[in-house]
């Protein structure tokens, strides 16, 4: 017998699709009214915890000089709204080609890591591959045990990938975890499916391209989000591997502006004369820098059940 909802079909059949709760089970006793309240009060206190930060530092990048002085500082009221920091962010120095290296940064990593991910992934899944269990354990076992950021920065020194962008690519190009969530949604596709395109006389890389990747969109999605994120958030490599400024990517540039209170270059002396604020630059760079995840993470939202819970609870 079908779950049914517990309110009445006439209520159900007025209000649109996007509106209707999803259908509860039926040893599920439906929640009081005072449960409701409560987490709506309490979701309402998160989201405003969230969002309040945000809108200050966005109506802050927007503010005119007067506008910061008057208020002390941060500005929570927008008032005599202003683009000049973005228009000067974007008009060709210093921000905007750490954002442009930023941005190659993220996909050629994120394309790299996930190839690498895929097939090491794949590879594992298969259990009767030679050395299979041997691989594993030892995948498993640099998740708690590592050489030290000094033996790495010879290594990386030793090939001489200091100064180069590869130094931001290959040091943290492929996350266990990541491979082991990849290996446990694969480890969950019907094993019929593949030995019937085996028999069919597909192979191995036909296989994961034309059977396996398609069935995997959701896992697939989260992963390259949770990689480009962390290549586009990535700061600490930049400073360890690059002595170039030139050469930095737009959150060092960032940590630059916030921490050591130092002007972009080509706007120092925009800010001393008056036309902008060095507090308006500040956040019209954490927003430059937010502002991606931000408009990617709700096209993904909707794998990340199913991709995470699926690949980390099957296999």
């Amino acid at each position: 017998m079908t779950a049914v909802l517990d309110r009445p079909a006439s209520d159900t059949a007025r209000k649109p699709r996007w509106w209707q709760a999803p259908p509860r089970p039926v040893w599920e006793e439906p929640p009081s009214r005072a449960g409701l309240a409560g987490k709506s009060i309490a979701l309402g206190f998160a989201c405003l915890a969230i969002l309040f930060p945000l809108w200050i530092v966005v109506v802050t990048s927007l503010s005119s000089r007067r506008t910061i002085d008057e208020a002390g500082g941060l500005v929570m009221v927008p008032k005599d709204i202003t683009f000049v920091a973005y228009r000067e962010l974007l008009s060709g120095g210093q921000v905007t080609r750490a954002a442009v290296i930023s941005v190659a940064i993220t996909l050629v990593g994120t394309l790299f890591s996930m190839t690498v991910s895929v097939l090491c992934a794949y590879g594992l899944s298969r259990t009767g591959t030679l050395g299979h269990r041997w691989i594993l354990m030892t995948l498993m076992a640099t998740m708690f045990f590592s050489a030290g950021l000094i033996p790495t920065y010879l290594l990386v020194q030793t090939l001489g990938l200091t100064d180069t962008y590869l130094a931001l690519i290959l040091p943290s190009a492929v996350s266990v975890f990541n491979i082991l969530v990849l290996r446990g949604f694969f480890m969950g596709i019907s094993p019929e499916l593949i030995d019937s395109a085996r028999i069919d006389g597909a192979g191995e890389l036909r296989i994961l391209w034309q059977i396996v990747m398609p069935l995997s969109r959701a896992v697939l999605a989260v992963i390259t989000l949770f990689y480009a994120v962390g290549y586009w958030s990535a700061w600490f490599n930049a400073s360890l591997y690059l002595n170039d400024q030139d050469m930095m990517p737009l959150q060092n540039v960032m940590i630059q502006l916030v921490q050591k209170q130092e002007a972009p270059v080509g706007m120092g002396q925009a800010i001393k004369t008056g036309e902008l604020s060095g507090l308006a630059v500040q956040m019209a760079v954490m927003v430059m820098a937010l502002l991606p995840v931000a408009v990617l993470s709700p096209f993904v939202q909707k794998h990340f059940r199913k991709g995470m819970l699926t690949g980390a609870v099957k296999g």
